[in-house]
């Protein structure tokens, strides 16, 4: 293959055919085999081959390019990261083989996290660095891939406040925040994290380990277990240890080192007497001791430490005599005792705890007495014995262990025979109840929150010892809300809801384990903080009113009121307001109303259909809406209009010969006010000439009709003077109209140059309301009877008058043809 591919290369490159400027391409890495990455057809024509099918192959016929397996950038160039990432092939196109360069350049995608090489990176920082100080950190991670995807960034998390992180291009340091104290907390482990800056960003975390190191800023103390006091017997050698002292300093190393010493005050005797190792603590006897009486040193003793002011501490050390027989104290206890041990409960009255018994010598006479410092204790002479009793009950709590120093003196307390110690312990007693710190604890917690929410830790405690006092914690009526019985922990398991319930009262018993128990309690008093969760409410989603269409401007319409259950600003409404614009109306917030604004006609606009939305003062805003109708109720505020006849010089021609009943003409008029302001009525008030006319109008139709046959006098011309009225209420609307009527045997168009001069009277009432179907019931039956009267007694007469007057009906009903065809008026509204 190679040889086929280098016999092409020698074959086109002396033929000429090779160019010398490449085309590039690009592919993404990690991308499926068969992604399409560009074209050789755009340039070249067909047909298409590649020297080398690595990464990418070609489709012969189109030249179109396609990755021919998964291209990974880091694996493809491992020492390119920074730079375009590319790798090169050739094309052979076209029937005259032309040779083509191509490089492909791979585009890095996220596809590595960043890579620390030690998951721990341990840090020493001494405990006396000051705030700002910065420290470098050496060990940072590595992102193999390239650009924003393997820029990182690092921040700490767990770093208390003490630390932070400062990024300086690629320098990092680790910023010291807080002052550090070894002796508080010698470790911190802090967790860095690093993130790349992909679009989809991938991070690592490596353990910071912060050691404290220790500098000398303690001074040394004595513990407080050191002895006070000690006793040299008789007879002790040099190098006898006489009392251990203990003291400690809580730094480290060198800085920990203590040196003793004693003060310079103590007497020239306790020098020659006592030794003292700077290094242990450890008093001991510098020679050999015989004393012949009693003695007392008091030794005060230094603890030495650098850049330190010493520390203190006293021991008296008691100095036996070497007696032939010394007086002896024989103990009967009569209390409880355990190995020589005294027993007492607390609590109890006083008791007596023993009989103590003087065993003299015949040299040696003595007594018995407590030291001074043996409280509450007495000791009384009793028989030639002693009773040890308490001088007043024992509190556990004060102290549970008492030694009382019995003191063997001769009669005139001059000289110190002995000491004898007694031990007493005071046994616990359930004498005290569960205390908390505080009778009443108060806290605030926002509603809506997450279940199993820490809320706060109450906390009792019991002087009582071991299990009497043991502490276990229940509330009484936690509703939602648990207390950790260990702990005292109390959480809230459930959402609270503000708008439900606001403050919760709880009451928390601490019980002890002592048979019986004793209880404390305390209470916690918990609110609710208010969230702006509740949007405002109107009574209705939907109001309806009905408004005149005479209501002045500023007139109330109803009330449109709003209510929020939330709290303070989050439950304030701070606007009601209409949505829709050019509205004659408007929202009065402060009243609560819905007013006019503006003039409204019905008969423009019959109804008003509005969104009102209402807004409370909470963040984030909250908003509800609520559908307005308001009908605009009628007032007759609008005339009749008269549309036929279209003019008053309007004129019709009837023909003499019109039958009585017949419809001449009708009065069209309409109100554009409704119901009953827009019912009209016709009423004929006049007619020129006055005596009896012969034409008459239905009150409601406005159909003129003629009520009798014309006859010689009705010829000529007839002016009818009509009132067009409305129903309205209390005082209707009116107009006037003139219908004029020519009877006349020809039925040419008439005309009319002027109206009669006429000055209309008062207008009479309305007419009555008559009830047209009783009306027509009565004629029908009349017609009735009367037609069977005419067909039972006059059929032969009735034939014989028809055929006479055929000829005559004939010619009427050819003039009533002409008439109806010329009685159309053009209906046009008066001027």
């Amino acid at each position: 293959m190679n040889w086929t591919i280098l016999q092409w290369v020698l074959l086109l490159a002396s033929a000429g055919k090779i160019h010398s400027r490449a085309l590039r391409f690009t592919a993404v890495e990690e991308q499926e085999a068969g992604v399409k990455i560009g074209s050789l057809s755009t340039t070249y024509s067909a047909p298409y081959r590649l020297l080398e099918e690595t990464y990418i192959r070609v489709d012969e016929s189109t030249g179109d390019l396609f990755t021919k397996e998964r291209i990974d950038r880091e694996t493809l160039c491992p020492s390119h990261q920074d730079g375009d990432c590319t790798f090169s092939n050739t094309a052979v196109v076209s029937l005259n083989f032309e040779v083509v360069p191509m490089i492909i350049i791979v585009d890095d995608i996220n596809d590595n996290a960043p890579i620390f090489e030690r998951n721990e990176i341990p840090l020493h920082i001494p405990e006396d660095a000051s705030n700002g100080t910065s420290f470098p950190l050496d060990d940072q991670a590595q992102d193999k891939d390239t650009g924003d995807n393997g820029a990182i960034r690092y921040y700490l998390k767990d770093s208390g406040g003490f630390f932070s992180i400062r990024q300086d291009g690629r320098e990092l340091e680790l910023v010291l925040q807080r002052e550090l104290d070894r002796e508080t907390q010698e470790n911190h482990l802090l967790f860095l994290v690093a993130v790349d800056g992909g679009s989809v960003p991938r991070s690592a975390t490596a353990h910071l380990n912060v050691t404290v190191t220790d500098v000398d800023d303690n001074c040394p103390e004595f513990d407080a277990d050191s002895l006070t006091a000690a006793i040299v017997p008789a007879l002790r050698v040099k190098g006898t240890a006489v009392a251990q002292l203990k003291a400690t300093d809580k730094d480290l190393g060198q800085n920990a080192q203590i040196a003793f010493s004693f003060s310079r005050q103590i007497s020239d005797r306790a020098k020659a007497l006592f030794h003292l190792d700077g290094h242990t603590g450890l008093i001991s006897l510098a020679v050999d001791v015989q004393v012949d009486s009693p003695e007392e040193h008091v030794l005060k003793v230094f603890a030495n430490s650098p850049l330190c002011p010493p520390a203190q501490t006293q021991v008296t050390v008691y100095m036996q005599p070497v007696m032939s027989q010394e007086p002896s104290v024989k103990i009967k206890f009569v209390a409880e005792h355990k190995n020589q041990v005294i027993v007492l409960q607390e609590n109890e009255p006083p008791t007596v705890l023993a009989l103590l018994e003087l065993e003299d010598t015949s040299t040696a006479k003595g007594t018995l007495s407590l030291d001074k410092d043996s409280m509450p204790f007495s000791l009384k002479p009793q028989a030639g014995s002693y009773l040890l009793s308490t001088s007043k009950p024992l509190d556990f709590e004060m102290c549970g262990e008492y030694e009382v120093t019995v003191i063997i003196s001769d009669p005139h307390g001059t000289r110190l025979h002995r000491r004898e110690v007694i031990k007493v312990l005071v046994e616990d007693v359930n004498d005290n109840a569960p205390k908390f710190e505080q009778a009443r604890y108060e806290k605030d917690i926002r509603e809506n929150n997450e279940p199993g929410v820490f809320l706060l830790r109450v906390q009792a405690s019991d002087a009582d010892s071991q299990q009497f006092g043991k502490v276990r914690y229940r509330l009484t009526n936690g509703g939602p809300f648990r207390i950790d019985e260990e702990t005292g922990v109390i959480s809230v398991v459930e959402t609270l809801d503000r708008e439900q319930l606001e403050t919760y009262i709880l009451t928390v018993l601490a019980r002890d384990g002592g048979e019986p128990s004793l209880e404390g309690s305390a209470i916690v008093s918990v609110n609710i903080l208010d969230l702006n969760d509740n949007p405002p409410a109107f009574p209705t989603p939907h109001f309806y009113f009905f408004v005149s269409e005479s209501i002045p401007q500023l007139s109330q319409v109803g009330k449109v009121t709003a209510s929020d259950s939330d709290k303070g600003e989050n439950g304030r409404i701070a606007d009601v307001r209409i949505l829709n614009a050019d509205v004659p109306f408007a929202i009065d917030l402060a009243q609560g109303s819905l007013r006019s604004t503006g003039e409204v006609d019905r008969e423009k606009q019959d109804r008003y259909e509005l969104l009102v939305v209402a807004v409370d003062g909470g963040s984030p805003v909250l908003s509800a809406t609520a559908r307005m109708t308001i009908f605009i109720e009628d007032v007759n505020d609008n005339q009749p209009q008269v549309l036929l006849p279209s003019s008053n010089l309007s004129c019709l021609t009837i023909s003499p010969a019109t039958r009585a009943g017949s419809m001449i003409t009708k009065i069209y008029a309409i109100d554009e006010d409704s119901g009953m302001n827009s019912d009209i009525t016709y009423q004929i008030v006049a007619s020129k000439p006055a005596l009896h006319s012969p034409f008459q109008i239905e009150q409601h139709s406005g159909n003129i009709t003629l009520v009798q046959h014309l006859r010689g006098e009705d010829y000529g011309m007839h002016h009818l003077f009509i009132v067009v009225r409305d129903g309205g209420k209390p005082d209707p609307l009116q107009t006037t109209v003139w219908v004029n009527l020519l009877v006349n045997e020809t039925l040419e168009t008439c005309h009319v140059n002027a109206l009669p001069d006429y000055s209309p009277p008062r207008l009479p009432p309305p007419m009555p309301v008559k009830d047209s179907r009783c009306e027509s019931n009565a004629w029908l039956i009349f017609y009735c009877g009367l037609c069977l009267m005419v067909i039972s007694v006059c059929v032969l007469l009735a034939v014989v008058a028809v055929f006479i007057k055929h000829r005559k009906t004939k010619r009427k009903v050819e003039q009533k043809n002409v008439w109806e065809t010329g009685n159309l008026c053009e209906l046009k509204p008066l001027n």
